[in-house]
């Protein structure tokens, strides 16, 4: 489409998401942006002629594009999720359902893995959960030694706050029976005292120096091929929440768009790895919303996982009267966090999964004046399991906003219900609730960190929010349950609002036309069947980057 031309979409079903005009069947894109949304038979006359097949007399032709009837979303704003994690763990072993059922289908893939490479070449993976695995229990060194005992091992679990590592791994590492606790995170070890290779929270760190990274270039190759299946999913807007180490992924982001990549994305800083650098530094013109990839902030980890039982909670973990996490975020890292955002007037991201973080966090937060000067949240807390009602009080009145992901109850009920019990997962993402209290609130995937083959599909989340069930049909507490419009709205218009992206999320004139076309009337499908239903076209600034094969 050329730069005069509008184009003009009809006969859709459109969803804005837009509260002041939910619902249109035609639009007219200039440029990228809607100009005009509304009903066909209140369409400009100029317009109106061009589809009846009258000549254009306006400046510059405009093209026509028959939406069919089909329902038509906001593009999905993935406000928390780590992507070139993601892209390149799609090249690593993939520890979950269907490929992998129990450690010794891991064993098996390592020692499949090592016959592939050389001695003394680093064997990756992802993805395990202990509920997921036949054995129920992590692996650990001794069953990776028997997969590969000549080249270190290192397997991330799902939520990726836990790595397993193998014998060769923990030596060149120089961890053992008398290696301390780093502050924040535990050296998991047996009746003996020796490790057994499991290491939790910033533990997992002590064998982050040690691995081998991948050039900008793969980095790069791999990131093209994510976009693909992200365009795929209706994803047109994503937020890359850190690294597990000091990377920057700015420049990663900015050459992948020069070969195509489509997504805007906005980039944060994972604070532990950069506070203690008296030099570092983000140049000033990174933080322009109005570029593709723009710099949004910083992110603090706060505590761990539920699944992994390390998220910082006030109740003890079920089976347990003394187990109640781990704080993973040192005062002086957090003030030296909050010092830099509010004189840099960026964005601060919190990491915070149970109710012992959460309200740490808020708390600390709810002390400081907005420093965001373009109406974003100065202070966004992510996951929020277990609010307390005095947090969701001070968030509400503070402007501090929540980003959770449902997929997790979705996704990993087996861990949720072993670790907190039946009656907390009823409780866990009170989502109803918090949007009564007033605290905005937007949805994402956090993917790669969650127990699902496929984790940046949104469509799971979706059907968790709205039936409270998870996909082993446990009860997730239907009380909290939400209609689908909302669960939209907080997937596309919430999201953007939360994340800065002030432009995007709805489809109202003097928006982006980013939007999806799905195969299914989501407005009006059965919601046990909302996970089944698939994006056909994506569109973003109004040019087709997807179309699915018949």
């Amino acid at each position: 489409m050329k730069k005069s031309e509008k184009h003009i979409f009809i006969n859709g079903k459109i969803f804005t998401s837009d509260d002041s005009h939910p619902y249109a069947d035609s639009m007219i894109v200039e440029e990228g942006r809607i100009i005009w949304i509304g009903t066909k038979s209140d369409m400009p006359k100029e317009y109106a002629e061009i589809i009846a097949g009258q000549p254009c007399t306006k400046d510059g032709c405009s093209s026509v594009t028959d939406l069919q009837g089909r329902r038509v979303i906001p593009g999905f704003v993935d406000a928390h999720m780590h992507p070139v994690m993601l892209a390149d763990f799609r090249k690593k072993i993939t520890a979950m359902p269907p490929e992998i059922n129990s450690i010794e289908d891991l064993v098996k893939a390592v020692r499949e893995r090592r016959e592939q490479q050389t001695a003394g070449e680093w064997i990756e993976g992802w993805g395990y959960d202990e509920q997921g695995l036949l054995e129920k229990r992590s692996p650990t060194r001794y069953d990776l030694d028997r997969g590969c005992s000549d080249s270190p091992v290192s397997i991330m679990r799902t939520c990726a706050h836990i790595r397993c590592v193998n014998s060769m791994a923990l030596k060149l590492a120089g961890i053992d029976r008398n290696t301390p606790d780093p502050p924040g995170g535990e050296i998991e070890r047996d009746e003996n005292g020796e490790p057994t290779g499991v290491l939790k929270e910033n533990a997992r760190n002590l064998i982050v120096p040690l691995m081998p990274q991948e050039s900008v270039e793969q980095h790069v190759d791999n990131l093209l091929e994510l976009g693909g299946v992200l365009t795929s999913q209706g994803i047109t807007t994503i937020c890359d929440m850190g690294n597990l180490d000091e990377s920057d992924n700015i420049p990663v982001y900015e050459a992948a768009a020069k070969r195509g990549f489509h997504q805007r994305v906005g980039v944060y800083y994972m604070w532990d790895f950069f506070a203690d650098d008296k030099g570092f530094h983000i140049p000033e013109e990174r933080y322009d919303r109005n570029r593709q990839i723009f710099a949004a902030g910083l992110k603090l980890i706060g505590d761990g996982s539920i699944s992994g039982r390390t998220a910082w909670m006030d109740e003890p973990y079920y089976g347990s009267d003394n187990e109640y996490g781990i704080s993973t975020c040192s005062d002086e890292l957090m003030e030296s966090a909050i010092a830099f955002c509010r004189s840099h007037h960026c964005q601060l991201s919190m990491h915070a999964m149970g109710s012992r973080a959460i309200a740490r966090m808020v708390d600390r937060a709810a002390r400081e004046k907005n420093w965001m000067e373009d109406g974003t949240p100065y202070v966004r807390i992510e996951h929020v399991t277990e609010p307390k009602e005095e947090s969701l009080e001070r968030a509400a009145d503070s402007g501090i906003a929540f980003i959770t992901q449902p997929i997790f109850p979705y996704a990993e009920s087996a861990s949720y219900l072993k670790n907190l019990g039946a009656e907390r997962l009823k409780k866990c993402y009170p989502f109803r609730h918090v949007l009564e209290k007033g605290v905005k609130t937007g949805f994402s995937t956090d993917a790669p960190a969650t127990f699902w083959a496929v984790p940046s599909d949104p469509f799971p989340g979706l059907k968790l929010a709205v039936t409270r069930k998870s996909y082993l049909g446990a009860d997730c507490g239907a009380d909290q349950a939400i209609d689908i419009e909302t669960a939209l709205k907080l997937y596309t218009r919430e999201s953007a609002q939360i994340a800065g992206f002030h432009d995007m999320g709805m489809l109202a004139p003097g928006y982006r036309a980013d939007f999806a076309v799905l195969n299914e009337d989501i407005l009006k499908t059965n919601p046990e069947d909302i996970d089944k239903i698939c994006v056909v076209q994506t569109y973003i600034d109004g040019e087709l980057v997807y179309q699915k094969e018949d």
